[in-house]
């Protein structure tokens, strides 16, 4: 631990300036500069491992968001060749980070990118048009850290609205993973004026049935495994909740429909299974003009957003807590890990995976001594290896998995303690984004109503100019988007 406040110095003057290397070392230890970082090659093998283990969580997780939605076709993905894209994609961007970006960064289908895909963008479009939105805003990342606009941009978002995105979409995610596991279902009749509450628990206010018992035992599971700080806490908490899911379904007689028709904890046939591509490259951009031009530039918008500005944070604070970054904060090498992430929204679309993102999760392989890209190759690896293992995560009960998605979004809330609750300027967007995420099921409502009352609140306040040019021209585009009915009758526009 000593050796770290030498490090960042070292690490940029070999990356930055490609300074001649000792001799007598291997290929690997050279071109990933193991020596230079102070690592080995042993401790970035075990680094990957753990890192690896420490996400393959969303080999499991990604499908069940995505195959629970529709696209406006009513088509719905299969779990099958979800499984396989959110591995293929994982496993190819996260080995270009390593090679590539030479930084100890994985990458895989990020939930919050998969939850806008899954019930902002698909249900306007066809999955295949989804695909070729998630490419789309891959591309915008790209070109907006090859230009430098990023900066721009990063500067226009408020910073508690940025964290406002991150809970309110750990809320919307808590639940889905709620209704997924049948703890919370809606309730039949009418609702509005009438009484009829638009949500209950479980079934006529009452848990009723073993997989809620299993989806209930997997989140106490993980929580007190994170309680405890063990290392893979979600992982172990879906193998130990799929182990009691299999034992239940045998004890007590149950079967498949009892877990509700989709993935039920029983093993038929092999373990082992070829790939299925079916998802690869259906991509396509033909029908888009369709769906309007506010309504796609509001869909990238919110795609940036929930892929972009997490990376930027969790890029920086790993390459801190690995040592690779300077003394004042800056990491060599950043652009090019932005682009690769910027990329990875492009490799998810053309995968069929929704856009991949730096996973916070890689802090358990820096913890465990990576500092180099090969550790990324090692978990890119891991995630290649899946991609045979399909069968095994169709045994895994939606409601065991949905239990991580409930873990998930409750570590998303952490963000929480950035914001300052005693000013209103700043905690009635943050309170308006975080809640009409979940309570209206649309992501992009959020966004939208936050960025509209901060540049309300601003203005009243007589400070029209502190949220800057950007930040007012969102609020226009985004009154446009809640005012699209009115607008659209104005023009004459028919569905």
């Amino acid at each position: 631990m000593t050796q770290q406040s030498t490090e960042p110095q070292t690490v940029a003057e070999d990356a930055g300036t490609g300074s001649r290397q000792p001799a007598g070392r291997s290929w690997l230890d050279r071109y990933f500069h193991i020596s230079d970082r102070g690592s080995t090659i042993g401790r970035e093998v075990r680094g990957g491992v753990t890192t690896f283990m420490a996400m393959v969580y969303i080999v499991l997780l990604n499908p069940v968001i995505l195959t629970s939605a529709q696209d406006i076709t009513k088509a719905h993905l299969d779990a099958g060749q979800v499984t396989t894209a959110t591995a293929l994609a994982a496993a190819v961007t996260t080995i270009a980070m390593g090679f590539l970006g030479n930084v100890p960064l994985a990458l895989a289908a990020g939930l919050s990118v998969s939850a806008v895909m899954a019930f902002q963008v698909a249900p306007t479009m066809t999955w295949d048009n989804a695909w070729a939105m998630c490419v789309i805003y891959g591309a915008v990342i790209v070109l907006l850290v090859v230009t430098g606009l990023r900066e721009l941009i990063m500067n226009a978002i408020p910073l508690p609205l940025k964290h406002a995105i991150t809970m309110g979409i750990g809320l919307f995610v808590c639940l889905i993973g709620l209704v997924q596991a049948g703890f919370v279902t809606s309730m039949p009749g009418p609702g509005g004026m009438s009484g009829a509450k638009p949500i209950q628990l479980g079934t006529a206010d009452m848990l009723t049935g073993w997989p809620v018992f299993c989806f209930c035992v997997t989140v106490l599971l993980i929580f007190l495994l994170q309680i405890r700080k063990v290392p893979g806490a979600i992982l172990i908490g879906i193998i130990g909740g799929t182990v009691l899911a299999a034992v239940v379904h045998q004890l007590a007689g149950l079967t498949p429909k009892d877990w509700g028709g989709t993935n039920a904890p029983v093993l038929s046939g092999s373990f082992v299974s070829t790939p299925d591509f079916g998802l690869l490259g259906h991509v396509s951009f033909s029908g888009l003009g369709n769906v309007g031009g506010i309504t796609i530039g509001v869909i990238v918008f919110t795609l940036v957003l929930a892929g972009f500005f997490d990376a930027m944070g969790t890029i920086i604070g790993i390459g801190q807590q690995a040592g690779l970054a300077d003394k004042d904060g800056k990491m060599p090498g950043l652009n090019k890990a932005l682009a690769i992430d910027g990329a990875g929204g492009v490799i998810g679309g053309l995968a069929g995976a929704s856009g991949q993102t730096v996973f916070v999760e890689s802090t358990a392989g820096v913890g465990d001594g990576a500092r180099t890209g090969f550790a990324s190759v090692i978990t890119g690896t891991g995630f290649a290896l899946c991609l045979f293992f399909t069968p095994l995560a169709q045994v895994i009960p939606t409601q065991v998995a949905a239990g991580a998605l409930v873990v998930i979004g409750s570590m998303m809330l952490t963000n929480a303690k950035h914001i300052n609750w005693d000013d209103p300027a700043t905690s009635i967007p943050v309170f308006l984004t975080t809640v009409l995420m979940p309570f209206t099921y649309s992501i992009t409502a959020g966004i939208a109503a936050g960025c509209i009352a901060y540049v309300a609140i601003k203005a009243v306040q007589g400070k029209w100019r502190e949220p800057g040019w950007l930040m007012w021209v969102l609020s226009a585009v985004f009154l446009a988007y809640f005012a699209l009915s009115p607008i659209e009758h104005f023009l004459g526009v028919h569905h």
